[in-house]
């Protein structure tokens, strides 16, 4: 069997080397960054694509490896990788299944404004600051994001945590946040680390989105909460498309239904 497995987050490491303990299984993984081929390479995947990939370019891969299932395990808010993949599938007529993080239970979160997007967080945030002392935002959700935010925010108002590459401080950088407002790190943290980091800065706001638990979102929620900190999270985005698709949001469940496709091909 060959599988494709659209990568770049720690649920699709675990899919990958779930897949490389199956027997006859060849792995073609695909993911945005150097960092990310890597950890799927070093996973089990007999090949990896570093870049992001049109609907032609995937359907390239799918005939040139003869793709036999399309698994994709992206992170929640990359919509637009979600649609290429489903596209793809369809028109290449191939089995498509889609990993989602199960949501994570937020309604006991103190102080919690949820938005649809982050220019309606930006704007939440400003309003949100206006009445507070220190008027200080931190962003927890990925430097992509940033710019929505700046358009109601000051740059010198937020603290940023972004991944500690060259990309991501440069980015922060040329959008003017200062050196001493970036944090770069990497991980999923713990709620006593968050609170900490929160504390030291002495936020009155906290910007993140639903990543779901692996991406340590109740983590981040957690902390502002112990601090009375107000939390602006941003939702999923919604694909339609999916509807009508096979979602699994538990990994071994996933597999199941892999192992089965795998026994009807024969």
């Amino acid at each position: 069997m060959n599988v494709m497995v659209m990568s770049g987050t720690s649920d699709a490491v675990k899919i990958i080397s779930y897949l490389d303990a199956m027997d006859d299984t060849v792995i073609t993984a695909t993911t945005t960054t150097s960092y990310g081929a890597k950890l799927a390479s070093d996973a089990g995947a007999n090949e990896v694509n570093v870049g992001g990939l049109g609907v032609e370019a995937m359907l390239e891969i799918i005939q040139e490896k003869n793709i036999d299932l399309l698994l994709d395990a992206t992170h929640p808010f990359a919509s637009q990788a979600t649609e290429t993949a489903l596209e793809a599938a369809n028109s290449a007529e191939i089995e498509y299944l889609r990993f989602e993080r199960p949501a994570i239970p937020y309604q006991t979160i103190k102080k919690l404004h949820v938005v649809n997007d982050f220019r309606e967080a930006s704007k939440t945030a400003s309003e949100l600051i206006s009445k507070t002392k220190n008027g200080k935002i931190m962003h927890l959700a990925g430097v992509s994001t940033i710019p929505q935010i700046l358009e109601k925010i000051s740059a010198h108002s937020i603290i940023v945590r972004v991944l500690p590459s060259v990309y991501s401080i440069k980015k922060c950088i040329e959008l003017g946040i200062p050196s001493e407002n970036i944090v770069a790190m990497q991980g999923t943290f713990s709620s006593e680390f968050n609170q900490a980091l929160m504390a030291e800065f002495n936020v009155d706001v906290v910007i993140t989105k639903e990543s779901g638990e692996s991406g340590g979102t109740l983590f981040k929620l957690e902390a502002a909460s112990q601090l009375e900190i107000p939390v602006i999270m941003v939702k999923r985005p919604e694909i339609k498309q999916l509807k009508k698709s096979k979602v699994y949001s538990d990994i071994p469940e996933l597999i199941s239904a892999v192992k089965k496709f795998k026994s009807n091909l024969g």
